[in-house]
């Protein structure tokens, strides 16, 4: 029997969206304020969440608890699947040591903190999220970060404030990719509409990472190697995302970036080198933060070993990001599993969609073309590589799998809880009380985006769930359904930062258990700014020349 979703069930949409954001507050609240542990509250969360769908929303109970049953199988692949095996990698080199020869090498590029941080959280980690995505930069980068003697939440907090500008272009473009194939947008149109949007904050990001890190005169000291950084990735991005397609302006963006920053470091040295590991007005928090110490040398054969494995990783990720080996791979082992009693037995209806329109719910078991697969590969090869037999492997897998194993249980309650939502209507209804704001939609519209992504997780989600109504909605109100689409995507990049998944992706990296509050409370504050500031661009450029000559219609 279908049900048809109710996005207004106590006939006062005031009050329907206060009560369909209650499971988020909870969620929420019980991590940044009550200090619950994180799947506890995760878990509360989901409780609520299935409260209000049944007894408010009208949801059908075992609807419901398939919907959560959905959403939590995701949770643990792909997402789940990809930080158990970084983790592992990360694991391996640091048993054997070959972590402490990378971490001095890097050093050995520059001692100072802060262009250390432009390196690792913002250049690589950019790469890591145009050739995976999906919490992938955030485990890479984090877990090198706390290896570098960054205190834990310097290392979890920035490497998330870092993974913002990439987002919308990650994993080889899929956000884009899907939005127009969901929404029926013209792919190039929408792509370079967003590179018509980010390449801003590509170049404000670095500069408000050092801000965040080392204050306003820290960062004035090494403002050439900010820009320098910010003007090498966003004019990539640019070109790229305008000229070529969404797929590779990530990959390409970053190489760029890394390349100019470490050329540029030949050259330039700050006049000051700034070796505090903890962040600016937070020297008391992160529990170990360790006192840099000068970097060891090593043989340049030695240092070529440590980065081995992180090679292998690098290349691992982006062969298994292509379209022709995820493609070759689902050919082999995909199984696709329609999930009984709630695939295409849910209806959206009008006004989110022109018509009643069925919600598919199927589950693919993709586990051989999904990203963390190929990083488990990666470690087994880069650990043979180090010297590692497949008993000692072994052992070590079993050890990072309890390490991680509250994580993975977090990660589960927590998309549980983003695919009930989905499910019930509750964050349709929060939608749409962002779209009823008449001419202040494209700044509201551009916070949609943002609260997708805090919802869901994923800029690739948040453009399924609202794409659609930014096209109805711009399209009711005079807008260019191509500016508020790419919105959509561009706000939705800096609610990654604050997204439950990716704070328990940044605590596991950097071994912070039972810190997700901690995390949540720093980074929230930049969040909510920096999409404020895309949702004033955005606003610029539907009504304010010459921002208007920016705009594909």
């Amino acid at each position: 029997m279908v049900w048809q979703q109710v996005y207004d069930p106590l006939g006062n949409m005031a009050l329907s969206t206060l009560l369909a954001a209650v499971p988020v507050v909870v969620m929420l609240v019980g991590l940044g304020f009550l200090h619950l542990k994180a799947h506890i509250a995760a878990a509360a969360g989901l409780v609520s969440a299935l409260a209000i769908a049944v007894f408010a929303f009208g949801m059908p109970a075992e609807m419901a608890g398939k919907a959560a049953f959905l959403g939590g199988l995701t949770g643990l692949l792909p997402i789940g699947w990809i930080v158990l095996n970084i983790i592992f990698l990360h694991q391996l080199t640091e048993e054997n040591g070959s972590f402490k020869v990378l971490q001095d090498s890097i050093a050995g590029i520059t001692e100072d903190r802060r262009l250390q941080l432009l390196l690792i959280a913002f250049a690589f980690g950019a790469f890591f999220e145009g050739a995976a995505g999906f919490g992938t930069p955030v485990a890479v980068t984090a877990a090198i970060l706390i290896g570098l003697g960054f205190s834990p939440l310097a290392a979890s907090g920035l490497s998330l404030i870092a993974n913002t500008a990439p987002v919308a272009y990650g994993a080889l473009g899929t956000p884009v990719i899907t939005l127009a194939k969901v929404h029926g947008y013209d792919v190039g149109e929408v792509s370079a509409m967003i590179g018509r949007q980010l390449p801003f904050f590509s170049l404000m990001v670095p500069f408000w990472l050092i801000w965040a890190f080392a204050g306003w005169r820290g960062m004035k000291q090494i403002w050439p190697a900010i820009l320098v950084t910010g003007v090498s990735f966003a004019i990539p991005q640019f070109l790229v995302s305008n000229y070529m397609g969404p797929e590779l302006v990530d990959v390409i963006a970053a190489i760029c970036s890394m390349g100019a920053l470490v050329l540029f470091l030949r050259v330039w040295k700050p006049a000051e080198i700034w070796t505090s590991v903890s962040l600016k007005g937070h020297e008391t928090d992160g529990g170990k933060a360790q006192a840099p110490v000068a970097p060891a040398k090593h043989d340049r054969a030695t240092v070529i070993k440590a980065w081995t494995p992180w090679a292998i990783l690098t290349g691992f990720v982006f062969l298994w990001g292509l379209p022709v080996t995820k493609n070759y791979l689902n050919s082999i082992f995909a199984p696709k599993f329609a999930i009984d009693g709630l695939h295409k037995l849910i209806e959206k209806i009008p006004p989110v969609v022109p018509k009643p329109t069925a919600e598919s719910a199927e589950y693919v078991l993709n586990l051989l073309s999904a990203t963390g697969s190929g990083i488990l590969l990666a470690a087994v090869v880069g650990g043979l590589v180090m010297g590692y037999g497949i008993p000692a492997l072994l052992k070590s897998y079993g050890k990072t799998l309890w390490l991680v194993r509250y994580s993975l249980l977090t990660i589960v309650l927590m998309l549980a809880l983003g695919t009930l939502t989905r499910y019930s209507g509750l964050d349709t209804t929060l939608g749409l009380a962002f779209a009823a704001t008449g001419m202040f939609y494209p700044f509201f519209g551009t916070l949609m985006g943002w609260l997708g992504v805090a919802l869901t997780g994923s800029d690739t989600a948040s453009n399924v769930l609202f794409g659609g109504m930014q096209k109805v909605a711009a399209e009711q109100l005079g807008l260019s359904p191509n500016l508020m689409g790419a919105a959509n995507s561009s706000g939705g990049v800096m609610g990654k930062m604050i997204d439950a998944q990716s704070i328990v992706v940044a605590s596991t990296a950097t071994r912070w258990f039972d810190h997700e509050g901690d995390i949540l409370r720093y980074v929230f504050f930049h969040s909510i700014a920096l999409a404020c500031l895309v949702g004033l661009l955005v606003t610029l450029q539907a009504y304010v020349p010459p921002f208007t000559l920016m705009v594909i219609h």
